[in-house]
């Protein structure tokens, strides 16, 4: 016994099946052909809408000479931010098998709630009327109570934070605005999650009745025909309209590139001394430098000149490239290296296994509709200031259609237990052209309509064929 074990210590590629656990090497073509045994099964992902965007981009550089030009690159970074901000959130709730049918007009309270303390010098007292203050801030102490009877201390946080931004009435400032944007969008998710997870109302109805309540608290607070302007705020047009420096882009470029690296090669390096399975060398290499090589040449063409005019210079990556970069790598690392990220997962999967497993499925539950408001929150943020105003039409039906539209078109299951948030920013990048795309074709809205709708289909009918496909091989 002890000659087995020396001699697999000698050699970490040796196979050690004692337990059955994973400690064999692989060689590339085994990688390849695994991968391929993985597609057959119905185990596709995102590869669907990776071929789909590619597919996209040729068509669309082919049939307008615009599509690939400096302004329209940086213009596509920014047009599609909101909704994939949006949809990362919606990642968490569709991982559980549930549904979130007010983000998008979550989102617009949020931006309005944003708008109308800019507008009104932080005084929403005056702004609201009595009545609707003292309303909207008894909301805030509800979801503060709500979310401490189910522990989640986020949701009292930000809640409680909401409060007391309300109540002192700090003046006009545009950090202070987000933040509060951010509060109302967790507060909503703190009674979102209450009335699904500890009620145990389906998320279908509570969510469609919340988007019909929601839309009427975005009429209350703006009025009809009403709009509330942000575009003199030079911090808040500058998320969805402002620029890196050149400077800044290529720092980010250097920070994203390399710490994708060192994460990926320094995974990579660990499992092998470990001797537990990974991929092969090569591969994990030439994914590294193939995702680094496009960052570099992403950034290098965002940083040259792209005014029409010698008078004025833009160059830059638009600030919403950062923004989304952090909360995929945020909402990465919290669904594939925490406990948390794994329950969810869990949950998903089989919700009784996970209650049995000891999993608090109603406080998890709960959480996710948290993350979802308050990423729907951040997404307002970024369409407030793309459009510069907000209007009683914020956050409406198209908004919402988008944002789950994008994150099921990118490979996140329907039914839960499968997806990443990586699949969001995929899917967003593929409503974004084809409503770029179509744009500068000149086609109509019904045409746009139209075609996301079949994509969205589409995507749908995917998930569907894999999902049996799984179920029949067993994998």
């Amino acid at each position: 016994m002890t000659n087995v074990s020396e001699s697999a210590a000698a050699e970490p590629g040796t196979a050690i099946t004692d337990f059955g656990i994973d400690t064999t090497t692989r060689s590339t073509r085994e990688a390849v052909r695994d991968y391929a045994a993985r597609l057959r099964a119905g185990d596709i992902g995102s590869l669907p809408a990776i071929l789909g965007l590619i597919a996209l981009v040729v068509l669309f550089s082919l049939m307008s000479d615009v599509f690939f030009s400096l302004n329209n690159i940086a213009n596509l970074l920014a047009q599609g931010a909101g909704q994939t901000i949006i949809a990362i959130g919606i990642v968490f709730v569709l991982l559980i098998g549930e549904i979130d049918l007010s983000a998008g007009t979550a989102s617009g309270v949020a931006g309005a709630v944003l708008a109308m303390h800019y507008v009104d010098n932080g005084n929403l007292l005056t702004g609201m009327g009595s009545t609707v203050f003292f309303v909207f801030n008894a909301m805030l102490v509800l979801a503060a109570i709500l979310a401490g009877l189910l522990r989640i201390w986020p949701g009292v946080a930000f809640s409680v934070l909401g409060i007391v931004l309300t109540v002192i009435g700090f003046q006009a400032n545009p950090w202070i605005e987000m933040l509060l944007a951010v509060c109302v969008g967790a507060a909503i998710g703190c009674i979102t999650g209450f009335l699904i997870a500890k009620i145990g109302m389906p998320s279908f109805v509570v969510t469609l009745a919340l988007f019909l309540a929601w839309q009427g608290v975005i009429l209350q607070l703006i009025g009809e025909g009403g709009v509330l302007g942000i575009s003199s705020s030079h911090v808040l047009n500058a998320v969805a309209n402002g620029n890196l420096s050149t400077a800044g882009s290529w720092m980010l470029c250097v920070v994203a590139a390399g710490g994708y690296a060192a994460v990926t090669l320094g995974g990579h390096l660990r499992r092998r001394r470990r001797g537990l399975v990974t991929s092969p060398t090569p591969l994990v290499v030439a994914k590294v430098v193939v995702l680094s090589g496009f960052a570099i040449v992403v950034t290098a063409l965002l940083t040259v000149n792209r005014s029409p005019s010698k008078l004025i210079v833009i160059s830059g990556v638009p600030y919403v490239v950062p923004i989304v970069l952090v909360l995929l790598v945020a909402g990465t690392y919290v669904l594939t290296r925490t406990t948390y990220g794994r329950h969810i997962y869990a949950v998903g999967g089989n919700l009784e296994a996970a209650r049995r497993a000891g999993i608090n499925v109603t406080q998890l539950r709960a959480s996710v509709f948290v993350i979802c408001s308050a990423c729907a929150a951040v997404g307002a943020i970024v369409y407030s200031s793309k459009v510069g105003s907000v209007d009683p039409q914020a956050g409406g039906l198209n908004t919402l259609l988008f944002a789950v539209g994008a994150a099921v078109i990118g490979g996140t299951s329907l039914f839960g237990g499968r997806g990443r948030v990586a699949d969001a920013v995929v899917g967003g990048a593929v409503l974004a052209v084809v409503s770029n795309g179509l744009g500068l074709l000149r086609q109509p809205a019904a045409v746009v309509s139209i075609v996301t709708g079949l994509v969205l289909l589409l995507a749908a009918t995917v998930d569907a064929l894999s999902r049996r496909r799984v179920a029949i091989t067993g994998r």
